[in-house]
């Protein structure tokens, strides 16, 4: 049995376009799911914009809104170590004011070990859990994507199988053609 290389074409254009329209139809659902166990999950943390936010009072529950929250974390984490960041900040109270990282310039606690800034602790607080937002933002744009995707398979696939189909179609076209153009008496 020989098999011809137009019926390969066509049977992988058919398989091709199944294919991408069956991962596009996946992608959306998983994007689709994605985007809600974020917004679920954003939800039942309760976490509510402050005041100096453009979220002021809102449910945070979005992707976005957990960005612009992430944001205000950092603004006041800034503020609580008088603008400094976690790696500008010395890891013990100096005596006199300020910080250090030289344990013997370091306040001494009831013990004589130095005292640890407490600046830091803030930012170590303010970076878990603006990390913790911005992975629901970045999760949410990964769902985002998925949908856009699943949605470009799906027209994708769908091309492939209008061109295959196309394809079966034009022999007969085509013979149809040359048949009525061959005269009667030949």
């Amino acid at each position: 049995m020989r098999i011809s290389a137009r019926k390969v074409f066509i049977a992988g254009g058919l398989v091709s376009s199944v294919l991408l329209v069956a991962v596009g139809v996946a992608l959306i659902v998983m994007g689709v799911w994605g985007r809600s166990e974020v917004r679920s999950q954003l939800r039942s943390e309760q976490i509510y914009g402050t005041e100096d936010s453009s979220i002021a009072g809102q449910l945070v529950d979005t992707g976005a809104e957990a960005k612009v929250f992430a944001d205000t974390i950092k603004k006041h984490a800034l503020e609580a170590a008088g603008g400094k960041t976690y790696a500008q900040l010395g890891r013990y109270l100096k005596v006199g004011g300020g910080d250090t990282n030289n344990p013997d310039e370091a306040v001494k606690d009831a013990n004589g070990n130095p005292v640890a800034n407490p600046a830091r602790n803030t930012w170590v607080t303010a970076t878990a859990l603006r990390t913790a937002l911005y992975m629901s933002y970045f999760a949410e744009q990964v769902s985002t994507f998925s949908i856009v995707m699943g949605v470009v398979l799906i027209v994708t696939g769908g091309g492939f199988g209008v061109l295959t189909l196309a394809a079966l179609w034009r022999p007969a076209i085509v013979r149809e053609e040359v048949t009525s153009a061959v005269p009667a008496h030949a």
